[in-house]
């Protein structure tokens, strides 16, 4: 038997946006009793209801699944990120999102497989357009160096056999009203969302066959025959425990000194004016992914729900191995998002910021998840690599599978993996992760 206390909650600073412009939600009990279930899953995020549903689909009726989120749905990571489903090679780690042709190969497999889980889940829970959709990826370029990073990603996907278009200055414009970006290379197969709508939804659509707590953390966990997860008003006693809480993982004790804990901030707009939307032009939704990996995103959303027509400017990446962002990178993170939009949209001057917020991403040094059977049947899907919606999804989806099934032909493929690297010492790594990012985003110039 092992006795775990967790002592600590990770911290996001700013309000999960995505979910501040939606009408408030009902909500869901927290726990305040003792209990007991077949199945817990800790996290009610992309990988937490990824194995929730998944779970919902492999086991009989009278088995009863709990979820323990301890805040509130939508609010932590999974309401904070850009809301792109990318099927393609992304790796944050690379100078240019790729890595070997083999092992990209095998990600766009596992990735398009995620997406279709995705896919499935909306359309069962109902989900508009709005929330979720199948579109393009769009890798925008400001500057010559932009452009040699999207004929490198290019050429690359021409190897592996990746359909591709590229959009010039014009097409780039028409799309975004901007004439910021002078190359965009478009492909197809991934898929976008209103991140915290669509969890919010799934949770919704979840609660007619799992039981969901909200602000409930857990702060012990005990392994035995009858595993128990304790929370400050409660306990669940459980034989399966699946873990999906990304780089939180780290405080219940397990992949120590193996997991970076990077927070990554955005800006989002007050509603545009019909005045502003006339004189911004372009497409009503639509999203850019930067050429180089450390330049800025952006999305633009149209009117959901009475949310509004909005644009979202995320750029800067920190390392704070705490799973906490001083104020100090909030405000460095606000003059860059600031410029970054003045720079691209010079015809909404005047245009203020209404929500600026942090979220936190879960990297390893060699671009591995935390995956597996970490103690008797308690399994972790955790450490996304910077994917948290198509990655979170998947390993959600594999430990349902894992623990269930034990093996199948998609999940093999997805255990081809290595574990987590070990990281360099303290207080080098911190040191040199943040004068590398720090480097890195200079040398992105104009593409911040």
């Amino acid at each position: 038997m092992i006795q775990k206390k967790i002592t600590r909650l990770p911290k996001d600073p700013g309000p999960a946006a995505w979910n501040s412009i939606l009408h408030p939600d009902e909500g869901y009990p927290t726990l305040e009793q003792d209990t007991t279930a077949d199945w817990v899953i800790v996290g009610a995020g992309w990988a937490g209801l990824a194995a929730a549903r998944r779970l919902t689909q492999l086991l009989p009726e009278s088995d009863k699944i709990v979820v323990l989120e301890a805040s509130r749905i939508a609010e932590g990571p999974a309401g904070r990120n850009s809301g792109f489903m990318i099927d393609l090679p992304h790796e944050l780690n690379s100078d240019s999102y790729t890595g070997s042709n083999d092992r990209d190969l095998n990600s766009i497999l596992l990735n398009r497989h995620a997406i279709d889980f995705a896919e499935q889940t909306a359309m069962e829970y109902d989900m508009p357009k709005a929330v979720f959709s199948r579109s393009c990826k769009v890798t925008g370029a400001s500057t010559q160096q932009g452009i040699q990073h999207i004929l490198s990603y290019a050429k690359h996907l021409a190897e592996i056999g990746e359909a591709f278009s590229v959009k010039n200055a014009g097409e780039m414009t028409a799309m975004t009203g901007s004439s910021f970006y002078i190359k965009g290379l478009q492909t197809e197969g991934g898929a976008m969302v209103q991140p915290a709508a669509f969890i919010r939804r799934c949770a919704r659509g979840l609660s007619q066959r799992v039981s969901i707590y909200e602000n409930t953390p857990v702060v012990e966990l005990t392994s035995g025959d009858l595993h128990t997860l304790r929370t400050p008003k409660g306990a669940v006693k459980s034989k399966h425990i699946i873990l999906a809480v990304n780089g939180h993982i780290q405080s219940f004790g397990f992949f120590p000194k193996r997991l970076l804990h990077v927070f990554t901030y955005a800006s989002m707009t007050r509603k545009l004016t019909s005045s502003e939307l006339s004189k911004l032009g372009g497409q009503s939704d639509w999203g850019i992914l930067p050429a180089d990996p450390m330049g800025t995103t952006v999305r633009k959303v149209s009117n959901y729900a009475g949310s509004g027509d909005r644009i979202i400017i995320r750029n800067l990446a920190t390392l704070n191995q705490s799973l906490e962002a001083p104020q100090a990178d909030m405000r460095r993170a606000k003059a860059m998002q600031d410029q970054s939009f003045k720079d691209r949209f010079p015809m909404l001057q005047g245009v203020d910021m209404e929500h600026r917020w942090g979220g936190r991403l879960c990297l390893s040094l060699n671009s591995m998840p935390a995956f597996g059977e970490i103690e008797e049947r308690i399994w972790s899907a955790c450490c996304q690599n910077g994917l948290g919606t198509v990655k979170g999804t998947l390993s959600g989806m594999a430990a349902a599978e894992q623990a269930v099934l034990g093996q199948s032909e998609w999940l093999n493929q997805f255990l081809e993996h290595d574990q987590p690297s070990k990281l360099p010492p303290e207080p080098f790594l911190s040191i040199g992760a943040n004068m590398t990012m720090r480097w890195k985003q200079w040398q992105a110039g104009k593409e911040l």
